[in-house]
């Protein structure tokens, strides 16, 4: 829980908040102490600029630590900060059975390990039960976990679960397919094509029946090795 306290600058701000939490984890904050965390972050990304021996009188850098504080706290991290999405469910009422998907969700993410981005696509589809959410809502829920630093393994599971707990569908299935900026710009400085990792959740039916997984990679469009067709670990 977040301490009951007025902001009144950045530095008071880091002394007396609640203490550090995962890199993809979630603590809702107001608007007044998210200001102050971007004033103490702009104190900072200056310092670090210094170290750099970059001149912050350059007219291209003069603004640059206030740009960088509110682009990380209020876009790149706000899944951090902000409560999760509402989750509109409605009644199954005409006992759908088969695979709801939606294909082609924006994934916009930046890894932990780096701060790099990470790009891609997120395929979601389930088998529904008594319920079912609202498309849009998907799409919510896919940016609200991705906003965050990620590992996207845990960016994955983490959809998978959410979905998982409130949908209570009978099968469910997340499929992520990214670019990691990180093996682009770094590293093995690797090309876009070579940089992508595929990673995939399921639950339910999806977990357990193989042919339920060949029917999820037909629609989502996708080539099934031979290999896939084993069963997945039950959840």
């Amino acid at each position: 829980m977040q301490n009951e306290h007025t902001c009144t600058n950045g530095r008071q701000y880091l002394t007396q908040t609640a203490p550090p939490f995962d890199a993809n984890g979630n603590c809702p904050i107001g608007a007044e102490e998210r200001q102050a965390m971007v004033q103490a972050l702009e104190q900072k990304f200056a310092e670090i600029m210094d170290i750099l021996r970059i001149d912050r009188s350059d007219p291209n850098s003069a603004d640059t630590p206030r740009r960088l504080a509110r682009m990380w706290v209020e876009e790149l991290f706000r899944g951090r900060y902000e409560p999760m999405p509402r989750c509109t469910l409605f009644p199954n009422r005409h006992k759908t059975s088969g695979i709801v998907m939606s294909r082609g969700i924006e994934v916009r993410s930046v890894c932990s390990h780096h701060w790099q981005p990470i790009i891609g696509e997120c395929i979601i589809g389930y088998v529904p039960d008594r319920h079912i959410i609202g498309l849009s809502k998907l799409n919510r829920i896919v940016e609200w976990f991705s906003r965050r630093g990620q590992v996207q393994e845990e960016l994955t599971e983490q959809i998978a679960q959410f979905l998982w707990e409130r949908l209570r569908p009978r099968a469910l299935g997340v499929i992520l397919a990214c670019r990691h900026y990180c093996m682009i710009l770094r590293g093995v400085e690797s090309d876009e094509e070579q940089a992508i990792m595929v990673t995939s959740a399921w639950r339910g039916e999806l977990a357990e029946d193989p042919h339920w997984r060949d029917e999820f990679f037909r629609l989502a469009g996708l080539e099934l090795p031979d290999h896939a067709r084993i069963a997945a670990p039950r959840v």
